[in-house]
């Protein structure tokens, strides 16, 4: 499913599998729908084209019938989904007696009977409705529409960025600094050679300007120079004879592509040049211009701008546009105030004025744009005039620029990815949206489509890495980790969607102020924010996705659902606040036939009901944050297309023998596994499975349960993550993992686990993409870790008696090249060596205080300084015997003092978890003294 055909795409699959023979059609019936398949597929053509272009630039009529077609489209594929329900039946997840079996199957045929021909009855009228849209579509011409939407002339809001005033520009002389010195060489000295260096950031971040004013302050000592914006779809004979222009040549317009290069390079051959190339969008574009700027090795210069991370890593050495920093902005938006309302602002209360300023986060178009709404209007009416804000409804010059420059990148990404953005507006402001659970709710939707060899989540995945890639979201990284774990949405960029979003009948959003009316009863998804009042909600029939964040009311009865598809209930606030009343709201569930994903986080519900086993086309079931649930129904097991489970506070126990029966599971999430289940027998059917993680205790007490696990374990070729928070495993004997060699994919390997087979083979084992381990090691013999090459995150529980003094990395060279965290909990880490761990950021271990009374450190702080990029370090400090306070006092004092004496003064974290049992002088028993 994507925004601009709505169900077309899966819509047109179900009907071609229908025409496969696999369903017994009436010979009527089957003509039907061979005929809407031939229409639907030439208006799926033309839908595509209509999305290529700006709403506000179509034709009202084409207009009005795309939104028809998707609406036909929705319609559809629900009618062809009750079909394929009622021809295939639910299995009730209940097995009845078999004399009620067979009086309900008996049921079950007149039903079936009777069903087909409503079903055929409404496909007949479908097809009424797509004969009068295919005329629509002849009538008005729609296979015409121009998908170049910037074909005729547009006042294009960023070339007002070349002609802005030097004086107006605010923290600009920093990044200008920062490029001058990239375009010369390590000692200051310009190279001779060609150097081509682009400024990177979202739209709005002041690429243009920065460049216009390193063009301005940099092109006199050059021979030629010139600056030459690009924008989205150029013509790249235009763009070729710009710099044509800009170096004092003559246009040729009647000249081809080659002509133009061919004429550029001679004229450039023996010149020094400077030439700026504004606003790259696609790589193609960059790779012909490229061609026409030869490296004639005197010394030139090219610039480029790009607001897409593939472009800049492409085109040259790429410099990171930043927001500007607190104080600039402020003082941005004070010049873009009128001298009252500058004055004024003192007297505003400072969370309005900080809130003000947050929403524009360093953004200078953001700055300009709220300052010219709140400009020349009382200061005491600001907080309502915040409120109000969107950037796509006032009438205001600055606003609709704004509104420009964003839809310049909206109209930039695939059909696709606009549904997986516009989706984000269900969000409230600021929320930190986690990355994995968003990929799987797009699978839910249907934003995802099934590729050869490749699982939907890996797709899905790089979707979200695209939109980062477009600079749609703003990555949020775990601290030192070097995994993106979550985005956010900029507050410009969510307003602009979230008005989008109601344009194109994507998402109705209700909030405080707002009921659910008559009005809405078309909605095909419906979020629900935070609300005051109980939810007075009418019959929603059609609505397929059903989001309620921060909600914290009851749901609606689920009867109100025909065709849900998404059901997406989350309250943070309410997490571990157990209500009885939780797990009625789950009643008919069963009835939901048509859902894909389903997560109910913060209900606190104390079962599933067994009827979830009705739900035969269910992709994911997230039942995370649920404390309360004992265990799963074995009707789970019916689920043959679920593809993500998390029950991350669910044991699983001996009754859940039907892990195995989910062979299309891509991971899964359970608290603990208990050892009388046979869990790890079941592992090994699935085979699709991707990641796999237990937050508590995998229990292998026994010889045949170790053997069970590695031979499963084997069998996962598809996995990359495993996450085991802690495995016991006893009397073992001689079970080891000779042999098993784990999959090249793999990146995450958290084992808490002494088996020293598996050990062993990790040791031996090539994994080129490995880069978070943590295992239970015997030895501090650790230096075998630096030799893999992606290792970001290395975690290692090392046996006290055990520890002593060892080097880390060896002799330094090649080893933990990326290596960013690395901890250690019962020893210290030993020596580290110049060169070694070169990237280290963060680091964590432990330290002995001597049981003599002078309070001496346990460890050689000095080798810290060849750790050259550290910032952090956590200290457990310990003692296996009473020290006196002021003696440990000291020893404080000395870690403290030589951890500041780093050259980087990295954050120091002092944990003192073995102080209460070493200090209490009073307790003779302390520590068996």
């Amino acid at each position: 499913m994507d925004l601009a055909t709505g169900a077309m795409g899966s819509l047109l699959l179900k009907l071609s599998n229908l025409l496969m023979g696999e369903y017994k059609l009436q010979s009527g019936v089957k003509e039907d729908i061979e005929y809407m398949k031939r229409e639907l597929t030439s208006m799926h053509i033309a839908l595509r084209k209509v999305g290529d272009v700006p709403r506000d630039q179509l034709d009202q009529q084409v207009k009005h019938w795309a939104n028809e077609v998707r609406d036909l489209s929705y319609m559809m594929e629900d009618i062809i989904d009750k079909f394929l329900v009622h021809v295939k039946g639910v299995e009730p997840a209940v097995k009845p007696r078999k004399l009620k079996h067979l009086m309900k199957k008996m049921g079950d045929l007149f039903t079936k009977s009777k069903t087909h021909h409503v079903i055929s009855d409404e496909i007949k009228g479908i097809k009424v409705r797509v004969q009068e849209a295919a005329d629509r579509r002849d009538r008005y011409k729609v296979n015409d529409v121009v998908a170049n939407p910037y074909g005729a002339y547009i006042a294009d809001p960023r070339l007002l960025a070349l002609y802005k005033d030097k004086n107006a520009l605010v923290g600009i002389d920093g990044p200008m600094n920062e490029l001058t010195n990239m375009m010369r060489d390590g000692h200051g000295d310009v190279q001779k050679q060609l150097k081509i260096v682009c400024i990177f950031g979202s739209g709005g971040l002041g690429k243009t300007t920065l460049a216009k004013a390193l063009y301005d302050k940099l092109q006199s000592p050059f021979d030629c120079s010139a600056f030459v914006p690009v924008g989205r779809n150029p013509s790249m004979k235009n763009l070729l004879n710009d710099i044509l222009l800009g170096i004092g040549k003559e246009k040729q317009p009647g000249w081809d592509v080659k002509q133009l290069i061919d004429e550029l390079r001679k004229l450039l051959k023996n010149q020094r040049y400077f030439i700026v190339i504004d606003d790259i969008w696609d790589t193609g574009t960059w790779d012909i211009v490229k061609c026409a700027l030869v490296d004639n090795n005197c010394a030139s210069r090219i610039i480029t701008t790009t607001r897409i991370l593939d472009v800049a890593a492409k085109t040259g050495e790429v410099y990171k546009l930043k927001p500007l920093s607190h104080d600039l902005y402020k003082e941005l938006f004070h010049r873009r105030l009128s001298g009252a309302n500058r004055k004024g602002t003192s007297d505003l209360p400072a969370e309005v004025y900080d809130k003000i300023l947050h929403k524009c986060a360093g953004i200078p178009l953001a700055i300009i744009t709220i300052a010219s709404l709140l400009d020349n209007k009382p200061v005491e009416f600001w907080s309502n005039i915040y409120n109000s804000i969107g950037f796509g409804h006032e009438d205001n010059n600055d606003v609709d620029n704004t509104r420009k420059i964003l839809l310049f990148s909206y109209y930039d990404l695939p059909c696709h990815l606009r549904a997986c953005l516009l989706h984000l507006s269900i969000y409230p402001e600021d929320r930190l949206i986690e990355k994995d659970s968003l990929i799987w709710l797009w699978v839910g939707e249907g934003f995802i489509h099934e590729e050869p060899g490749v699982g939907l989540f890996e797709i899905g995945e790089r979707y979200f890495n695209e939109l980062i890639n477009k600079s749609m979201l703003l990555p949020v990284e775990s601290q030192h980790e070097g995994i993106i774990s979550g985005c956010r949405v900029h507050d410009i960029v969510l307003d602009m969607i979230c008005l989008l979003a109601k344009e194109e009948n994507f998402v109705t959003i209700l909030d405080s102020n707002e009921q659910y009316t008559s009005a809405h009863t078309n909605a095909r998804r419906l979020a629900i924010g935070k609300r005051e009042d109980p939810l007075a909600i009418a019959p929603m029939l059609q609505v397929r996705s059903f989001n309620a964040i921060d909600y914290a009311d009851k749901l609606p009865p689920l009867s109100c659902f025909e065709v849900l598809r998404v059901l997406y209930y989350l309250y943070y606030k309410n997490l571990i606040t157990y209500n009885e009343d939780s797990t009625t709201q789950l009643e008919h569930l069963g009835k939901l036939v048509h859902l894909r994903y389903l997560r109910v986080g913060g209900m606190d519900i104390t079962e599933v009901p067994e009827e979830i086993g009705n739900l035969k086309f269910l992709q994911v079931l997230d039942l995370s944050g649920n404390y309360n649930i004992k265990e799963l129904p074995h009707s789970i097991g019916l689920l043959g297309q679920l593809k993500c489970l998390n029950a991350d506070y669910v044991n699983i126990t001996v009754a859940q023998d039907w892990i195995g029966n989910l062979t299309s599971l891509e991971e899964l999430w359970v608290y603990s596994v208990e050892a009388s289940s046979n869990f790890a027998t079941e592992l090994g059917k699935l085979t699709e499975l991707r990641k796999l993680c237990i937050r508590g205790t995998l229990w292998l007490e026994s010889v045949s349960l170790v053997k069970a696990w590695a031979e499963s374990v084997v069998k996962l070729r598809k996995i990359q993550f495993i996450d085991v928070e802690y495995v016991v495993s006893r009397d073992t004997g001689d079970v080891t993992f000779e042999g098993y060699l784990p999959p090249q994919q793999l990146r995450v390997f958290n084992l808490s686990y002494r088996q020293p087979g598996m050990y062993a083979s990790i040791k031996s084992s090539c994994l080129p993409n490995l880069s978070h381990l943590s295992l239970h090691v015997d030895s501090p013999d650790v230096e075998m870790f630096g030799r893999f090459p992606s290792l970001i995150v290395l975690k290692l529980d090392m046996d006290r008696h055990h520890q002593g003094h060892h080097v880390m990395g060896g002799a330094g060279v090649g080893l933990f090249p990326k290596l960013r965290v690395y901890k250690t909990w019962e020893a210290s880490p030993g020596e580290f060596l110049q060169g070694s761990m070169p990237s280290l950021e963060s680091l964590q271990f432990a330290v002995d205080v001597w049981t003599s009374r002078d309070g001496n450190i346990h460890f050689d702080f000095g080798s810290l300084v060849n750790l050259p990029m550290l910032q952090e370090v956590t200290i457990f400090m310990r003692s296996g015997k009473r020290i006196k306070d002021e003696d440990w006092q000291k020893a404080e004092e000395t870690v403290r003092h030589a951890v500041d004496s780093h050259p980087n003064h990295p954050t120091l974290h002092l944990n003192e978890y073995y102080k209460h049992r070493t200090i209490c002088l009073d307790d003779p028993d302390a520590y068996g003294v």
